[in-house]
């Protein structure tokens, strides 16, 4: 990877790590609802979505709010607290791109795990910033990224 390239990857790497994910934890495992407005810092509009029953394009910013609700909801609902990260992946593709995946496990103060994803985060950087453009999710009950995602030669 060139130079560049890298320095894209370790950058989005940080947006995402540092601040998207702890924000989002955050908000996941407040009590009830409100707030969730803070989601549109880091996912775009349109936004595509793909797994757990969603394939589609959500085209305003109303349509990204409920997206979140239909994410923390149900993880609220079983005392969600924190997401651990067994596994993930930085890739840039330009200098303006990058390709981020996570094997999610999402938990209660126990450690009791709540939900386990494989998750690819497709990131743009814009002028306000990183911002998700796709989400694509697969449950897994793997460890490892390797062992979830499809691929050809």
């Amino acid at each position: 990877m060139s130079n560049s390239l890298s320095k894209t990857a370790e950058e989005a790497a940080k947006w995402f790590f540092d601040d998207y994910l702890p924000t989002w934890v955050a908000a996941g495992a407040a009590k009830g609802t409100g707030g969730e407005d803070f989601i549109l810092r880091y996912w775009g509009v349109p936004l595509y979505t793909d797994g757990l029953g969603q394939n589609q394009w959500v085209m305003n910013a109303k349509g990204v709010l409920d997206f979140l609700t239909l994410n923390h909801g149900p993880l609220k609902a079983q005392g969600y607290t924190h997401t651990a990260v067994p596994d993930r992946k930085v890739t840039a593709y330009s200098a303006n791109s990058a390709g981020i995946d996570v094997i999610w496990s999402r938990r209660r103060a126990d450690e009791s795990e709540i939900q386990r994803l494989a998750v690819h985060f497709g990131t743009a950087k814009t002028p306000a910033g990183w911002r998700v453009i796709t989400i694509d999710a697969s449950p897994t009950t793997e460890d490892k990224l390797d062992a979830v995602w499809g691929t050809a030669e």
